[in-house]
């Protein structure tokens, strides 16, 4: 099969970048114009989104075009060569988007959009990155080479492609659906749990709640570092610790804001209704580890297991007494110690709680098992429809 340079079989262009003025009138007002997409818009699945919901006026003649079947590749950033999209109307695009326009008639729009999904495609433009960011230029992009059959076989292979994808998403969307219903069991299983103790105290009867440190210019200055969590390391009842910076600080503030083993943490701001409040369980892994002040501790007193807190905190239940206080009259969703200071928690007698936590793990655990062999299958799936592109364009499917 031969191969030919993109800039060989196409024109290639960036597009236009938009200022924060523009973005924030979103050129809208009902004048009728392009979707404008920017990398944002993109999602890894090539789906586009119009996340921004910017529309360019017919009117702005400096934005380049786009026209429908143009494949869209993310040209730098974490997303570079990876997030790749086929347009379906004429389109306004951002200057961080390389696209490829089929202007010659040598090949067919789904045929090069599936090209940049292979793995084959990646690896090239990673070679042919010029910067730390990922980033390339448009002069290496169009090197990237392509084997091109004809027309007729590259409109076989898109359809073999398509009818193997299409069982492929059929098994994928099953796997999905097994996701959900557990993440409903899960809630379940803690509803049963706490379903028959009425008796609720205050937190502060279970937990010491303080905030934590707050960021500043300044911190950069201090002698003293030492290793700190931020909303970026606590989930639900997980914790990411695959990024841990450090922070200068005070004496004062290290004895205020370091974190002991089993001490809760919850996100304090974000924006969003189903991220605030995420709550975890502090596993002592770092030593002398702090947290910031967008991340609020619970120091167990001593007369409550920490895990029988979580697992009512992380319930339907528990999720309803934070959401409620969470919300801002702006219609914004944040956190603070006050705040947290309000919740209850249903209380029962220590041998009790250890019953309940036990029962709780129990089931979860099979629900962890099911889940570990779901997202197994879904990386198999993946895998597979690098298969499929890989011979495809080997010129053996």
């Amino acid at each position: 099969m031969k191969h030919y340079k993109l800039r060989d079989i196409a024109t290639i262009y960036n597009g236009n970048s938009i200022n924060k003025t523009e973005k924030k009138q979103k050129y809208m007002n009902d004048v009728p114009g392009w979707n404008y997409i920017g990398t944002k818009d993109i999602d890894f699945d090539g789906t586009v989104t119009y996340k921004n919901g910017v529309v360019i006026p017919y009117s702005q003649s400096k934005f380049r075009i786009a026209p429908a079947g143009t494949i869209l590749v993310c040209s730098e950033g974490g997303s570079a060569g990876r997030k790749t999209a086929i347009i379906t109307e004429d389109v306004c695009f951002g200057n961080k988007l390389f696209a490829i326009i089929n202007d010659k008639g040598m090949f067919f729009s789904k045929y090069i959009y599936y090209y940049t999904r292979y793995s084959g495609f990646t690896k090239q433009f990673k070679l042919l990155a010029t910067s730390l960011m990922g980033g390339i230029s448009g002069k290496n992009f169009g090197t990237i080479e392509v084997p091109l059959p004809t027309l007729e076989k590259q409109q076989q292979i898109v359809t073999r492609i398509e009818e193997l994808f299409s069982e492929l998403d059929k098994g994928v969307e099953t796997l999905q659906t097994i996701k959900q219903q557990l993440a409903v069991y899960r809630q379940a299983i803690y509803h049963t749990a706490y379903t028959n103790i009425k008796h609720k105290q205050s937190i502060t009867n279970f937990f010491e709640i303080s905030g934590g440190l707050t960021k500043n210019s300044k911190r950069g200055e201090l002698p003293l570092k030492y290793p700190y969590l931020r909303v970026a390391n606590v989930y639900y009842n997980h914790l990411d610790l695959s990024e841990i910076s450090e922070i200068g600080v005070t004496e004062n503030e290290v004895e205020r804001t370091t974190l002991h083993q089993d001490d809760l943490l919850f996100v304090e701001g974000n924006g969003s209704k189903s991220q605030i409040g995420r709550v975890a369980i502090w596993d002592g892994s770092i030593p002398n580890c702090l947290h910031q002040n967008h991340l609020i501790k619970g120091r167990p007193l001593g007369n409550i297991l920490p895990k029988y807190a979580l697992f009512y905190l992380i319930s339907k239940e528990g999720r309803k007494q934070i959401t409620d206080i969470a919300k801002s009259t702006s219609g914004l969703y944040t956190l603070s110690t006050n705040k947290i200071k309000s919740l209850t928690i249903p209380y029962c007698n220590l041998d009790e709680q250890k019953n309940i936590v036990q029962e709780i793990e129990s089931r979860l655990s099979v629900c962890d098992s099911i889940e570990q062999t779901v997202n197994t299958a879904l990386s198999q799936a993946e895998a597979m429809r690098q298969s499929i592109l890989k011979k495809a364009f080997e010129g053996t499917l």
